[in-house]
């Protein structure tokens, strides 16, 4: 498998550096610009992407630049991709905040389970740069830094057999989890097995038995078929953990003033029409899967399920200055909106 998979971002890299070779030849001096991600064409990440595509190539940079899309991993997994971001090979990529731990501790905390108290809250803390930028800022050194948040709304369990309604539910059931600690931290304290796999390799693995469950949002169930195998998705709202757009730093900062302008204001332009397009893509996943698919969904007590995980807050932000900071940020807007909503 391995050999296999080290093969595939070979032959990545010999079409990429091809292509590369030749969009400098005759009748041709645009810099093609590309951003992979792992999501299907019918994803509102994929829209919002092709939204920034149309902007960019419209412009007056149309002249300079293409800005290609390549969804489904068509680039390498996501781990792959991102390392194809730091080395310039690709110019973007969307990564789950999950895989961003390995990277800088900063991103933990975006992982925490009961971070946010309501959506409005997590939006109204992901828009506020003085929060975010300590954290999205972190990676330069390592080649890349992020240029905005993509939502991906809530984190919730879905399994084959039964449906999860407390957390000893969990007990012996092997869950597939994003590839961070926080997270398998997460799954240990609700007494679950945690099982760290890349994102293309779940429906595989749910469908052989491999794993029990897995957690999500409801675009899992519809966009990637896990709802064709998984009956039961409860609700416990574990997480809102945002996806990321990551740029390679030498490509950014090479960008002349007036050019790095016209690419942040089509960076604003993915994230409000990727948000526009979750809000109506949730809607339809959870009719689909309810009434195609025969899903079942379930509202357990959250309360249980924060009780088991919040020692996992302290282990993160306790001791470190910058995450202490944004987390008293993040509780200030907890408060704000619980207020608001009372």
């Amino acid at each position: 498998m391995k050999m296999r998979r080290s093969l595939a971002v070979l032959c990545v890299l010999m079409l990429i550096a091809g292509v590369f070779a030749g969009c400098g030849g005759a009748g041709s001096s645009k810099r093609i610009v590309r951003i992979g991600h792992n999501q299907s064409t019918a994803h509102p990440s994929h829209i919002a992407l092709e939204a920034f595509a149309d902007y960019i190539n419209n412009s007056e940079l149309g002249e300079k630049y293409e800005v290609q899309v390549y969804p489904s991993e068509l680039l390498g997994s996501q781990n792959e991709m991102v390392q194809l971001t730091q080395t310039g090979a690709i110019d973007f990529v969307i990564a789950s905040n999950a895989i961003m731990e390995t990277f800088s501790k900063n991103y933990s905390i975006f992982n925490l389970p009961f971070l946010f108290s309501s959506a409005e809250a997590y939006h109204a803390a992901m828009d506020d740069p003085s929060l975010t930028d300590p954290i999205f800022l972190a990676t330069e050194d390592a080649g890349f830094r992020t240029v905005t948040w993509l939502d991906a709304g809530t984190r919730n369990f879905y399994t084959v057999d039964k449906p999860i309604e407390k957390p000893e539910d969990l007990k012996g059931l092997k869950i597939r989890v994003q590839q961070s600690p926080t997270n398998i931290a997460m799954m240990n304290a609700f007494g679950g097995s945690a099982t760290p796999m890349g994102f293309g390799e779940v429906y595989t693995a749910l469908q052989s038995n491999i794993i029990d469950g897995a957690e999500n949002n409801e675009m899992a169930l519809t966009d990637n078929g896990h709802g064709d195998v998984c009956k039961h998705y409860s609700y416990d709202m574990h997480q809102m953990v945002p996806d990321l757009l990551l740029g390679n730093v030498a490509f950014l900062n090479g960008l002349p003033e007036e050019e790095y302008a016209v690419f942040e204001e089509g960076f604003k332009l993915i994230n409000k029409v990727q948000r526009e397009e979750w809000t109506k893509a949730v809607e339809n996943a959870k009719n689909k899967a309810q009434n195609e698919m025969g899903v079942n969904f379930y509202y357990p007590d959250t309360a249980p399920f924060q009780e088991a995980c919040m020692p996992i807050h302290d282990s993160v932000v306790k001791g470190n200055a910058i995450l202490e900071d944004i987390y008293a940020k993040i509780t200030a807007y907890n408060e704000q909106y619980r207020a608001v909503a009372e």
